[in-house]
């Protein structure tokens, strides 16, 4: 055992765990709690004295107990985590009470002895070295990627136009009239919509989308909407302006006079669409030019998902070569039922392997860090935070995002709490995967998109 004072620390190897005994005396307490009475005493307003006056020892046989509640347990929780801090102990979770730990009596005892158990970070041996290796797939971009990601960037610039007649994908607007039984004549008292609005192409039934093919301004065409949306309420209520429950009693046939037909046209590929789009300091004038952009911008978020799967494939690999891992999985498990107080008796045991899985790996990602050095500093988390602002951009084809405004979000993710720790995990990831594909033998395999993905359901 190690002495400090009135600390002691016992380490059991076999179970990879310790034991924290604290003895608190009259004297480690005594002064503080005299002051914090004389603060009370400052601050109490009681019956029969004046504001600040009320003697100390009235307040103590009101407060005692309470403020020296208060500073034992402020003594004890210092002293524990500063014993740990000093003395390098490496822990899992946080320390718990020892379940042995005999009932203290706050009101009458003077001394005290607390015990603490705590569960101890297991050693781990492992090192990335030149005789490693890992598969790194390189993700072609093909031809169809760019053609996509093209159509979606002047889908996106695009704009509506009246047009005369209807094809698939146009937008009607129109009068909707509600016909008799036989469908021939507007229905006496019968549902009447001005200025309604279809998208044939979206019916669920095909057969009465047929109906509107070909159609031109001022044609009318008789269609049923209970058919054309084949029970979906909700749409045929909107489109009636009617109740949900009014639909059932509307099943019949419905004429529709076009207005207006409107037809979504893609942004024309042309020099002021491309300098819109990349910016105009990106100097991209032609199709070809675009296409090449395009291509190292989707093989940019590609190279993104091939790190990461050499990371997974990392964890893996450096897991297995760190061979068993003792962990104390008793104390790890009571851990994990205290910080998860709400949840059913069956969780720990039900999530505890994952747990222990990844927290393998937590440790087994440390050690590497360490032998290579790889620290993460404050300009690390902000590039983490750019890259992660641009990145999100990019998935939805926009390039051309100023530069104060990507700093702007960056700044703002930095002062999220909950986001700051994946934005370290990110950069650590980063700088681990950059380490593993300077030092490791990399197996190379060029693959497509498709079997790229194949790789994760496998």
């Amino acid at each position: 055992p190690i002495f400090t004072m009135n600390i002691q620390f016992e380490k059991n190897e076999e179970t990879v765990s310790g034991k924290i005994t604290i003895q608190l005396e009259k004297a480690d307490y005594e002064a503080k709690v005299g002051n914090k009475l004389k603060e009370y005493s400052k601050k109490a307003q009681m019956p029969g004295f004046r504001p600040g006056k009320v003697p100390v020892g009235l307040i103590k046989k009101m407060y005692g107990t309470q403020a020296k509640a208060e500073e034992v347990n402020e003594i004890l929780q210092n002293a524990l985590f500063n014993y740990i801090k000093e003395n390098k102990i490496n822990i899992l979770g946080q320390p718990l009470g020892n379940e042995e730990q005999e009932p203290q009596d706050i009101d009458k005892q003077d001394d005290f002895t607390f015990i603490f158990d705590i569960a101890l970070e297991p050693e781990i041996k492992v090192e990335l070295n030149a005789d490693d290796t890992l598969p790194f797939y390189e993700i072609n971009v093909s031809d169809e990627d760019v053609e996509g990601q093209l159509k979606t960037m002047r889908s996106q610039a695009g704009h509506s136009e009246e047009v005369e007649d209807y094809q698939d994908n146009d937008f009607l607007r129109g009068t909707l009239c509600e016909l008799d039984a036989e469908g021939n004549a507007p229905l006496e008292g019968g549902i009447v919509v001005e200025g309604a609005a279809l998208l044939p192409n979206h019916f669920a039934n095909n057969e009465e989308a047929k109906l509107f093919e070909g159609a031109k301004k001022n044609d009318v065409v008789v269609f049923t909407p209970a058919t054309a949306y084949e029970g979906r309420d909700t749409e045929i209520a909107t489109l009636l302006k009617v109740s949900k429950e009014e639909v059932a009693n509307h099943t019949g046939k419905f004429s529709f006079q076009i207005d207006s037909i409107s037809r979504f046209m893609p942004a024309e590929l042309n020099e002021e669409f491309l300098k819109g789009v990349f910016g105009e300091e990106a100097g991209i004038t032609t199709e070809e030019q675009a296409r090449e952009a395009i291509k190292a911008q989707i093989a940019k978020v590609q190279e993104a998902d091939s790190n990461f799967k050499l990371l997974l494939d990392a964890k893996k690999y450096f897991c297995e070569k760190a061979g068993d891992v003792k962990f104390p999985d008793a104390l790890l498990k009571r851990i994990m039922k205290d910080n998860n107080q709400d949840k059913e008796e069956s969780f720990v045991e039900e999530n505890y392997d994952a747990s222990i899985k990844e927290l393998k790996w937590d440790l087994v990602r440390n050690a590497l860090c360490k032998q290579l050095e790889i620290k993460v500093e404050k300009e690390d988390l902000k590039a983490a935070a750019v890259e992660a602002t641009r990145f999100q951009f990019m998935q939805y084809g926009i390039n051309n995002i100023p530069e104060e405004y990507v700093e702007h979000m960056a700044e703002d993710m930095l002062k999220k709490e909950n986001q700051v720790q994946g934005l370290f995990n990110r950069a650590l990831d980063s700088k681990l995967s950059a380490k593993i594909k300077e030092t490791a033998k990399l197996d190379k395999k060029t693959v497509s998109k498709e079997e790229f993905n194949k790789l994760f359901a496998e």
